[in-house]
């Protein structure tokens, strides 16, 4: 077994090959095979996989730091470290048949999306999946796939008693779906985030479930409703990109004379304020997403459930979390003056980077909204972040 101190210590001896691999990244619109094995070899994508399984089943906390880390080097390898690392959750709430044989292989790596865009229709022994998927972060190095799917009996669909669609998502070995080249963008080009799609595959019943399915698994990282522990994950790489940009910016602050100026722009008391102000904006957004990330695994490892407030915390905390991510790197950028729009100081890609990550569903500005029902005493039952728990919508 690996503990957290070892996995962390690995990804930042990985940090040279990073930087090394930087320019390729962006050019090649994913993440080369070496900085992939070292993922692997550092446990990474294990970090969430069940012990029984040969994983690490470490504490969230402990996990979003490591992705931080990963994304202070370089954000696309961050959110593929992210991505992956959660899809490995999934070993621990799938029958065990299917977890066994998805997780034997140490480099396990999934791929996939959450959106129940294609349909399962029920065979004898599992289902026949056919569907397209957007946004599959990971795909060009996984090794296994997974979508959301509409399960159908015939021509017709399931639906529970209040007549909504049961969906399940389906696993499958990667040789069965087809990448489609859809990744172009401005941001985390690295993460090779294509489409896929999937003509008539089988899959077995024991390589099927949802979130609302009871966990396999016994530990606390699984009784943890996934999208609430998901959405500080994918803040935490917000965090890192921030943390990358920041740094950035005082590398180029401490060789940098601004026009008709002698000193150095570190030596400005207008670039020492918005250090100090970004800086306090990302500390205070990890404070709280960790802190609130924190209090909710002490529940969880209690044997308690989670409250409606304390899950709704958990998406306000990784919203606000990213949200001032995003405003530390805007302000930095703007510090840099015109050297910041120049690949070589790395501002940049780092504000490309971290819009395109809070972009995300779970980070939406909508969250603020929800959380104001919340603190004014709405029925959380009710409203949309109890759906995305139960994982009945996303």
């Amino acid at each position: 077994m690996t503990d957290a101190a070892s996995i962390l210590d690995s990804v930042r001896a990985l940090a040279p090959a990073v930087r090394e691999h930087a320019d390729s990244i962006e050019r090649d619109r994913r993440l080369p095979e070496a900085l992939v094995r070292g993922l692997i070899d550092a446990g990474v994508f294990r970090m969430l996989v069940p012990r029984l399984l040969g994983g690490e089943e470490i504490d969230p906390m402990s996990a979003c730091r490591v992705f931080e880390e990963v994304a202070t080097q370089d954000g696309a390898a961050g959110w593929c470290a992210m991505i992956g690392a959660c899809n490995g959750h999934f070993g621990g709430l799938l029958p065990p048949e299917g977890a066994r044989q998805i997780f034997a292989d140490r480099s396990t790596v999934l791929a996939g999306a959450f959106r129940p865009t294609g349909v399962a229709e029920a065979v004898d022994g599992g289902y026949r999946v056919t569907g397209r998927w957007p946004f599959a972060s990971g795909i060009m190095h996984c090794n296994w796939l997974f979508g959301g799917c509409r399960i159908m009996d015939g021509n017709s669909p399931r639906v529970t008693a209040a007549g909504a669609p049961i969906v399940k998502l389906m696993f499958l070995p990667r040789a069965e779906g087809q990448v489609l080249d859809t990744w172009h963008t401005g941001g985390l080009r690295g993460t090779g985030s294509h489409d896929f799609e999937v003509k008539g595959a089988f899959v077995p019943a024991s390589r099927s479930v949802w979130f609302a399915d009871p966990p396999v698994e016994r530990g606390p990282l699984y009784s943890f409703p996934a999208i609430a522990l998901f959405s500080p994950m994918i803040a935490s790489v917000a965090v890192g990109i921030a943390r990358h940009a920041l740094q950035a910016f005082k590398d180029l602050a401490g060789v940098k004379k601004p026009t008709r100026s002698q000193e150095l722009l570190q030596a400005k008391p207008v670039a020492q304020a918005q250090l100090g102000e970004a800086e306090g904006l990302l500390r205070a957004g990890r404070a709280f997403l960790l802190e609130t990330l924190g209090e909710a695994w002490e529940v969880t490892r209690r044997g308690e459930p989670l409250s409606w407030e304390q899950r709704g915390l958990l998406r306000l905390s990784a919203t606000q979390a990213a949200t001032q991510a995003v405003q530390a790197v805007d302000i930095v950028y703007r510090a840099g003056g015109a050297s910041s729009v120049y690949a070589s100081t790395q501002l940049e890609r780092c504000l490309r980077d971290i819009r395109a990550a809070s972009q995300h569903l779970q980070l939406s500005a909508t969250n603020y909204e929800t959380a104001g029902q919340m603190f004014f005493g709405a029925d959380m039952s009710t409203t949309g972040w109890s759906v995305d728990n139960r994982g009945d919508a996303f």
